[in-house]
């Protein structure tokens, strides 16, 4: 067997090349208001993007009334993308935190152990100035990978 990367292996035509790469998938997952400038998540081979994710309750949309609500709705929204997209918090690889207010980082820790009790996502949480509504206090985005 002849071992060799994709774009170079001279056996393979480009049609075959292009049919072995992954493909970029959009996960689309029913919510309350749907952002029509971006997809809730991607797919590219066995890795899940899922965009930001901010305090909006999935079902009703309303924003959470406190950092903990807000946390909440968030990993229950990133749940559900992750199921859609055929895998789970589990297999969270890594986590990026925006959060408006330092004093609510306590708080978002406590909820966010309850959905990573174990096997913690590596995790990048920072404060920003404000998000897209200045009732939203915190946005999660994550990057997950689908076991084989």
């Amino acid at each position: 067997m002849v071992e060799c990367r994709l774009e170079e292996c001279p056996s393979l035509s480009a049609s075959q090349k292009e049919n072995a790469m992954p493909k970029k998938e959009v996960v689309n997952v029913g919510s309350a208001a749907p952002n029509p400038n971006l997809s809730p998540a991607v797919k590219f081979g066995n890795l899940v993007f899922v965009a930001g994710q901010t305090g909006r309750h999935p079902v009703t949309g309303e924003v959470g009334k406190d950092i903990r609500e807000q946390t909440r709705n968030i990993l229950d929204r990133i749940k559900t993308i992750l199921a859609a997209a055929g895998t789970s918090l589990d297999n969270v690889l890594t986590a990026t935190t925006h959060l408006t207010r330092v004093q609510d980082l306590a708080a978002y820790n406590e909820e966010y152990a309850k959905y990573f009790p174990t096997n913690k996502p590596a995790r990048t949480t920072v404060t920003v100035a404000t998000l897209n509504a200045p009732e939203l206090l915190i946005e999660v985005t994550v990057t997950a990978c689908i076991p084989s």
